[in-house]
């Protein structure tokens, strides 16, 4: 992700939420993407740019501060109203809708917010914050996606093929620790423990993750494959490996690698791989652990959440399922069938 684009203001708010917030280069990256949509369609509006010039091509690099300074409520809203109706949902498509989801106009909301914040409270080179009192898009809350337990060992028992040790000891991963892919691709050989792995999770938090028998005996039974390969890798520390280039080299395991695999062995499990992804594992693991009377609490230190209402949400698919337990008793429609006689 290039930043050239970027003016001074923007380049040091970016440094400062990856160097002393300690953010994620993704983080950072889908920051200044949020705010170069912003910063375009305010210089647009203001008709600081020809009507001709396509969105895309509108630079930022003149921004500067007394320009920040003199962004209003009203903008935002016009901001929020042009996301609503006239982004493309898929800008680098010809066939798009427009219009982006509340939760997407929410994120780019968030990082105007962080930015003014801290211009105003961090380095005090505003004054007035145009974000105060300003309300946030609501959002649909939705249940995460998960698969039950049938089919989650219907996965597991679907995997095959010359990956067959590394696939399943990163799905048995997945799926009993709620691992996030990063942090699976993330994972090195001294991250190992007899009976636990080392996490570095958002933020750079580290967190200690004990494993249960069956990921003891996969990672061991792949640590024999791994231990095997030759040439060595050119990242010698990573636990998951990709696989050999034309040139014989390894590398570490990718995010999208990760995401291929998952689908293909969703697909040879018989689930549809449309509807379920390498994250929806992680949702599988903290519902199976929360089923299994794990509480909320121990689950949030478990998937490595910062705050508890991120966690929480896996508490409405507890509810929604003792719901339905509740309408199967042999009683549930005692009194409505009586009336019905």
């Amino acid at each position: 992700m290039t930043q050239t684009d970027a003016p001074e203001v923007i380049r040091e708010f970016l440094s400062y939420h990856e160097t002393i917030r300690g953010h994620s280069h993704k983080t950072v990256d889908e920051y200044f993407l949020d705010l170069r949509v912003f910063l375009r369609f305010i210089k647009r509006l203001r008709g600081a740019v020809p009507p001709e010039l396509e969105f895309e091509e509108i630079t930022i690099a003149d921004v500067d501060v007394p320009f920040l300074a003199e962004v209003t409520a009203s903008e935002i809203y016009e901001f929020l109203r042009f996301l609503s109706r006239e982004r493309p949902k898929r800008p680098n498509s010809r066939d798009t809708q427009y219009g982006i989801e509340a939760k997407a106009r929410a994120r780019k909301l968030s990082a105007i917010r962080s930015l003014f914040k801290y211009l105003t409270v961090k380095t005090h080179q505003l004054d007035d914050d145009p974000m105060i009192g300003l309300d946030m898009p609501k959002t649909q809350k939705t249940l995460p996606r998960y698969l039950s337990l049938d089919e989650a060992r219907r996965l597991l028992g679907s995997v095959s093929g010359r990956n067959r040790e590394r696939d399943y000891c990163m799905l048995t991963i997945f799926l009993n620790c709620g691992l996030r892919i990063s942090e699976i691709c993330g994972l090195n050989l001294g991250d190992i423990m007899p009976d636990s792995l080392r996490v570095l999770g958002k933020g750079g938090k580290e967190r200690v993750v004990f494993l249960g028998e069956a990921c003891v005996e996969a990672i061991n039974a792949y640590l024999i494959i791994r231990r095997a390969l030759s040439p060595a890798p050119r990242d010698i520390r990573a636990l998951f490996l990709s696989e050999a280039t034309n040139t014989g080299e390894r590398n570490r395991i990718s995010r999208g690698t990760v995401h291929a695999l998952v689908k293909k062995h969703l697909l040879a499990a018989g689930i549809s791989p449309d509807e379920y992804s390498s994250h929806k594992l992680r949702h599988t693991a903290a519902t199976l652990m929360l089923h299994s009377g794990v509480d909320v609490r121990t689950l949030q230190e478990l998937l490595g959440h910062e705050h508890l209402n991120t966690t929480q949400i896996y508490t409405h698919v507890e509810q929604e399922h003792l719901r339905e337990a509740a309408k199967m008793t042999p009683l549930a429609r005692f009194g409505a069938e009586n009336k019905n006689k």
